[in-house]
């Protein structure tokens, strides 16, 4: 396995299982039409550019039915590729190289695809003090694997998932009994190293949020305007994320406001797969 973060390992094996076991079933029946010993090379091309991102995944396809597999990278992760451009070469069983292809290229092609549409909010902010961070909004069961190709993009992680933060929005705030109640429950139920951020709607939710001593708050449905007044008003009290409705041509106006952070569920929900292509030599 190329060298990842140790605490990926497990993730990768356990998405890669999962995704082998849902294509092959009981069996690849196709494959069985190639001789059983025959030895294949394949190499593998991208159709356009894009950034590169998820070798992890690809690699461990192969080699969980073909633990001899040999698969030479002609390019590092996160590096840019180029249309038609030869990405790796694989050599091994010719019938684990067909059974692993799509589950191997589902995977490179899906985190590829997450990582340059990162890259592309990143590069459009360029030169700002802003972060782009990631959402909750990712594909079933492949969560950790997206958040990993928003870091390959140069984007940042917020929480994975309900265990590891609070966010505290409005129909909290209602069954609370305010915004200081709730966050006051907040403080003494999160845990250490967990993160508590509220959800405002107006300047006036602001106020009352920083007075409750919150650090970390998203401003909901703020104009440019408003976010402007608001990064005036809290000045570095505290963090300010905005989120919703961002897209590649508002994102740099949103982040010449002055926020500190900038949420964007498009990044995970939003895959429009990189067109690789993998052919036997």
């Amino acid at each position: 396995m190329p060298n990842i973060d140790p605490e990926l390992v497990a993730v990768v094996r356990a998405n890669v299982i999962s995704a082998l076991a849902e294509d092959m079933g009981s069996g690849d029946l196709t494959a069985q039409l190639v001789p059983e010993k025959t030895s294949g090379h394949a190499t593998v091309i991208t159709r356009q550019q894009a950034i590169l991102c998820g070798k992890a995944w690809f690699d461990t396809c192969f080699k969980m039915l073909d633990p001899y597999c040999s698969i030479t990278w002609f390019v590092r992760e996160g590096t840019k590729i180029a249309p038609n451009e030869k990405l790796c070469e694989l050599r091994g069983n010719a019938r684990a190289l067909l059974t692993a292809e799509r589950a191997a290229l589902n995977f490179l092609q899906t985190l590829s695809s997450t990582a340059t549409l990162t890259h592309k909010y990143v590069e459009a902010i360029r030169g700002c003090q802003t972060k782009i961070l990631d959402t909750r909004k990712t594909i079933p069961s492949l969560r950790h694997a997206q958040k990993y190709a928003v870091r390959i993009g140069g984007g940042h992680n917020q929480r994975v998932g309900l265990f590891d933060g609070i966010l505290i929005k409005e129909n909290h705030i209602g069954v609370a009994g305010g915004i200081r109640e709730a966050l006051e429950q907040a403080f003494l139920l999160v845990p250490e190293g967990a993160t508590v951020q509220i959800e405002v709607e107006n300047m006036d939710q602001l106020s009352e949020a920083l007075d409750a001593g919150a650090k970390l708050i998203l401003l909901d449905n703020f104009d440019l305007d408003g976010m402007r007044d608001a990064v005036h008003f809290t000045s570095r009290r505290a963090e300010l994320e905005a989120s919703g409705g961002i897209s590649l041509h508002t994102v740099r106006s949103i982040a010449e406001t002055g926020v500190d952070r900038i949420s964007i569920g498009a990044l995970t929900k939003d895959v429009h797969a990189v067109d690789l292509s993998m052919r036997f030599v």
